[in-house]
């Protein structure tokens, strides 16, 4: 008889991937835990014998680490694969669910992390700054309720889709569709970014010289307006993004790194606070 996973294993399975993805992560195994949790549930119903449900579980004790949210996808298609492997399928051993995993692990991580972090977030977030404007809490509420519903509806279609397709994913997600989606989800996280940077960052100076009267005859930021607009916080940006990028830097880093410019700054007259005592 053929074996067939439930609805309930199904749920279980995703349920257990959206909660615990991140569950005893560490440098050595990242979310290898998380894919242990998420196929308990399909083994226990696909397998009687417990030498069979080791052996199963087995599999996915390998090194795994993807972006999450779209992520979901290789544990859908793996739920498929792990079916037909109970069902007694020649073609799908370990070394096969274990190939598509480790194969599909950076496409996808690069199509989310352009998808998810370089475009939904900050589009989100950009929302939400919005709509904190004065203070209000409306921004942080929305950003949560929004977020949270689009991670969960989103990863479970991608769950879902994964199992009802299977292998035939796997063309598109590593193919020349899934590199050209890449780089244009890339290019469209660019412009995302951009734009939000260009509305919500604002770097500007208070540098100026002073004539014998006391008369301010250069106001340097009036002068950077005239020539163009914008250009500390553009610089700051590229500064930014080249210390995380090039150079490998992490946030907390850059931001302790713009804490001490800004701080200089205001030491020697280039930024003004604009705080009153």
């Amino acid at each position: 008889m053929e074996k067939k996973l439930s609805k309930k294993a199904l749920r279980k399975s995703f349920h257990n991937w959206y909660y615990g993805h991140l569950t005893c992560f560490s440098q050595e195994h990242m979310q290898t835990f998380g894919y242990l949790c998420a196929m308990l549930p399909l083994v226990e119903e696909l397998y009687d014998d417990e030498d069979e449900k080791a052996k199963a579980m087995n599999t996915y004790t390998a090194f795994f680490n993807t972006e999450p949210q779209l992520g979901s996808v290789i544990v859908g298609m793996t739920a498929g694969l792990e079916e037909a492997r109970a069902n007694g399928q020649e073609d799908v051993d370990e070394e096969t669910i274990n190939g598509l995993r480790a194969g599909l692990m950076g496409p996808v991580a690069g199509i989310g992390d352009s998808l998810v972090v370089g475009t939904v977030i900050p589009i989100l977030l950009g929302i939400a700054m919005g709509m904190s404007t004065g203070g209000s809490p409306l921004g942080a509420i929305f950003y949560i309720i929004v977020w949270n519903l689009f991670a969960y509806f989103g990863m479970k279609f991608m769950y879902f889709k994964g199992y009802e397709l299977g292998g035939k994913a796997v063309d598109f997600l590593i193919g020349a569709q899934g590199e050209a989606l890449r780089d244009s989800i890339s290019i469209l996280g660019g412009i995302v970014i951009g734009a939000v940077s260009a509305t919500w960052v604002s770097v500007t100076t208070s540098l100026q010289l002073v004539n014998d009267a006391g008369e301010p005859y250069l106001v340097l930021q009036d002068k950077l307006n005239e020539v163009f607009p914008g250009l500390l916080t553009a610089i700051f940006i590229v500064i930014c993004w080249y210390l995380m990028a090039k150079k490998q830097m992490s946030p907390i880093k850059v931001m302790l790194i713009l804490v001490v410019v800004a701080f200089v700054g205001v030491l020697v007259g280039f930024f003004n606070p604009g705080l009153a005592y």
